[in-house]
């Protein structure tokens, strides 16, 4: 069978009338995503990167640091690989001599292949450290704060998310009360790193929905709540759930409703923790009247739902946009400590999860498929920065940061290498990172087509797409391996990152040590021994490339053998937490310690800068929302059909109240202006049903699209709401991204629609 594999999940491959490759869906898929078989619209995307570029003022005088101001404006102009190779390999070298190996930034992240050998981030990070190293980035744009924070109050065991939630399949046994925090993106389920080869999430879902139990979800738009009879929403303002939270913890203590075996038995701090509670030290106790004056909920309805949660079994589900958000290690503190109080962890399907439907593995009751991939090699550059922190990095004024109880120093850098990502999609405050990216003397992009991140480069490697080659997908955290065997070639001039590394490592003499003398399908070869040797129940090679998949019981998906806390629970001392305790942390020591300001020793409730509650609301009175696309792939896919025909004369689309845009004298289909003091950009106004009053929702992954015009901060016409979002980060503790806490006004816009600045690559 013919497939092939991507984030969006695994397509066979056939042909239309006229003989071109089409997409279908995977015949074992359960909910294929409509949107990933668009991607062979990319083969024809009119910004391909067609050759190496090298951009013009770079090139004639790259000593001149004057020249860098021309990033993002200046022509490029075209050369072979044989002449583009001795170039990088010399700034690798002038950046070694002058400023050490930590004078490189290794900046790729992900995304772009679902396959194990044809990875970026690998096949960069493993040629750099032949190389000799590179300052690196740690972490993600995704579960930043989360992963960072958890290890402090779980344990290291549960650093990552499927490590915190039970499996739907104990969550249909266990659970008679599911509460959502944050809501439910069901095609956010479809997205999995690694890819997959069924999608169960988003049906997992529906179906409780569907069961006559309860499900409760607070969000500020109702269309994050499933359809079902017995599904209640109610509107909260947003970054505000870790007040509703402390209101439902205060709810339970002061009717004496907490479970202190439980709590005496499995827990640290609960006497911290209730002091706070209680206002013993500040004068304010959270009560639910205190909660509901914060968040716009009702307190009759809180005082409900806390005596709901304890005497059902419950489980207490948060959504990954709360953690990206400022303060956002708090909702999951909160939520740890009221799923304690109520007694409900180590139940079979109860306690708290972290992000089901935010990605398809969460919750999946599957045999995880944990297997070899490109080896990296060691880095010896010890220097490290959280990825939320790259502004800061390459603006280079500052000379170190503080982060989850250490201090990073922050080398200056010379050289940054980006592959395989877009930081300017997952970054915030773009203008501020555009001005960040002409500092260093050279930058490099490896990318298959011109993004923002490509137009700020000064040398641009032009890199194959997914289906120009084969390759092995699998995610760690699923039970699928599927052969993506190449659709077509790439055109020519246009190289895998491998090859092209490859290159670049002959210039420099590293070539036999990075290839290892192995060709594309000797490697998959390797790498598919490497998972029969942890797997021997897969099928020999030859069959699993002739099937194009295989995988750990994947047509009758056995329960993973998950403990989900159950072992704990029932006895501490003899299976305990790798916390200093062994026990469920609800106080931090170790965190309070720190003495960060902005990160107490227990949940607590601080308000964002930017909310509707602050004072900042009255010169920017919206709240914008920025969750991940339905009808793309993070920035990938923008130029597909499903993004293009989902736009209005080719702006994104503003999602609005009505009566929110009466009052701004705007209409359905109006083009309007966000914008606050970091950015402004471009939008078509829809008015949707959903949202409550003040809050506003466009989507990321709109290609930015800066439009110089007026004098004043250039305007985003591509519509990317990072834009407008701040860099300030989630806390000192995780250092992570927080683009959910941002205010903007918002006017209709006057005069014509300035013109699309991206071109083809004819004309670079």
């Amino acid at each position: 069978m013919h497939l092939f594999a991507s984030h969006l999940g695994t397509y066979e491959v056939g042909t239309d009338a006229a003989g071109t490759p089409v997409l279908h869906p995977f015949r074992h898929d359960p909910d294929p995503s409509p949107v990933g078989m668009a991607f062979l619209d990319l083969a024809r995307h009119p910004d391909r990167v067609l050759s190496p570029k090298v951009r013009k003022g770079w090139l004639d005088n790259r000593d001149d640091p004057a020249n860098r101001s021309a990033r993002g404006r200046d022509d490029f102009v075209s050369l072979g690989w044989d002449e583009v190779a001795p170039l990088v390999a010399g700034e690798i070298n002038h950046t070694r001599r002058t400023l050490g190996n930590q004078g490189i930034f290794g900046g790729s992240y992900g995304w772009a292949s679902a396959g194990r050998f044809h990875h970026a981030q690998s096949q960069l990070k493993r040629f750099l450290n032949l190389c000799g190293g590179f300052t690196s980035a740690v972490n993600t744009y995704s579960y930043g704060a989360a992963g960072v924070f958890l290890p402090h109050v779980l344990g290291a065991d549960y650093r990552d998310a499927c490590d915190t939630a039970p499996s739907w399949s104990d969550i249909f046994a266990g659970c008679e009360l599911f509460v959502g925090f944050g809501g439910f993106r069901l095609t956010n389920g479809q997205v999995e790193a690694g890819g997959t080869g069924a999608h169960r999430a988003s049906p997992a879902l529906l179906s409780y929905a569907a069961s006559g139990k309860a499900m409760v979800v607070f969000s500020p738009s109702a269309a994050d709540a499933p359809a079902g009879s017995c599904v209640v929403h109610h509107f909260i303002r947003p970054n505000t759930d870790t007040a509703l939270m402390l209101g439902l913890c205060h709810t339970i203590l002061a009717e004496g409703l907490a479970d202190h075996a439980f709590l005496d038995r499995c827990t640290v701090g609960f006497e911290e923790f209730a002091r706070y509670l209680n206002g013993m030290d500040d004068g304010i106790a959270k009560t639910s009247d205190w909660a509901s004056a914060i968040t716009g909920v009702d307190a009759d309805i809180i005082r409900t739902l806390a005596r709901d949660i304890v005497r059902k079994p419950s489980l207490l589900n948060l959504g990954w946009s709360l953690q990206r958000a400022r303060f956002g290690e708090q909702p999951y503190w909160a939520a740890i400590s009221l799923a304690s109080m109520a007694g409900h962890v180590g139940k079979r399907g109860c306690g708290f999860a972290f992000g089901l439907t935010a990605v398809n593995s969460v919750g999946q009751p599957v045999r995880r498929l944990k297997g070899p991939s490109v080896s990296q090699g060691a880095n010896p550059v010890k220097a490290y920065i959280p990825v939320a922190r790259i502004t800061e990095l390459l603006e280079g004024n500052t000379d170190n940061i503080e982060y989850n109880g250490k201090v990073l120093p922050l080398p200056q850098i010379g050289l940054v290498w980006w592959a395989g990502g877009n930081p300017f999609h997952h970054h915030q405050d773009l203008n501020r990172l555009a001005s960040a990216f002409r500092q260093p003397r050279t930058v490099i992009v490896s990318e298959s087509v011109w993004t923002a991140t490509a137009r700020m480069a000064d040398i641009v490697l032009p890199a194959a797409l997914p289906f120009e080659r084969n390759d092995i997908a699998a995610s760690s955290r699923d039970n699928w391996l599927i052969y993506s065997r190449k659709i077509m070639d790439p055109p020519q001039g246009v190289l895998s990152d491998h090859d092209g590394l490859r290159r670049i490592a002959a210039v420099m003499g590293l070539e036999p040590a990075f290839s290892e003398s192995r060709s594309e399908q000797a490697w998959l070869d390797h790498l598919y021994q490497g998972y029969r040797e942890r797997f021997p129940e897969l099928p020999e090679a030859e069959a699993f490339f002739s099937a194009g998949f295989a995988g750990l019981d994947i047509f009758a998906p056995a329960p993973a053998p998950a403990d989900h806390f159950q072992a704990f629970a029932a006895d501490p001392a003899t299976s305990p937490l790798s916390t200093p305790s062994g026990r469920i942390e609800l106080y931090s020591r170790i965190v309070a310690d720190f003495g960060y300001a902005d990160h107490p020793g227990h949940a607590t409730w601080l308000e964002p800068e930017e909310c509707l509650l602050s004072p900042a609301a009255r010169r920017h009175p919206f709240h914008l929302l920025s969750p991940q696309p339905v009808k793309r792939l993070h920035s990938q896919l923008d130029g597909a059909m499903p993004s293009k025909a989902s736009k209005r004369n080719g702006l994104e689309p503003l999602e609005i109240s009505a009566a929110d845009a009466d009052q701004l004298g705007l209409a359905d289909g109006d083009v309007a202006e966000l914008f606050n003091d970091r950015g402004r950009v471009l939008a078509s106004v829809r008015l949707v049903p959903h949202l409550m009053s003040c809050v506003v929702v466009l989507q990321t992954g709109a290609w930015f699209d800066p439009v110089e015009n007026d004098g004043r901060l250039p305007i985003d016409r591509g519509g990317n709401p990072n834009t407008l979002t701040s860099i300030l980060p989630t806390s000192t503790l995780a250092q992570a991204t927080a683009p959910n806490s941002c205010l903007v006004s918002i006017r209709k816009w006057q005069g014509p629609v300035p013109g699309k600045t991206l071109q083809g690559d004819e004309k670079r």
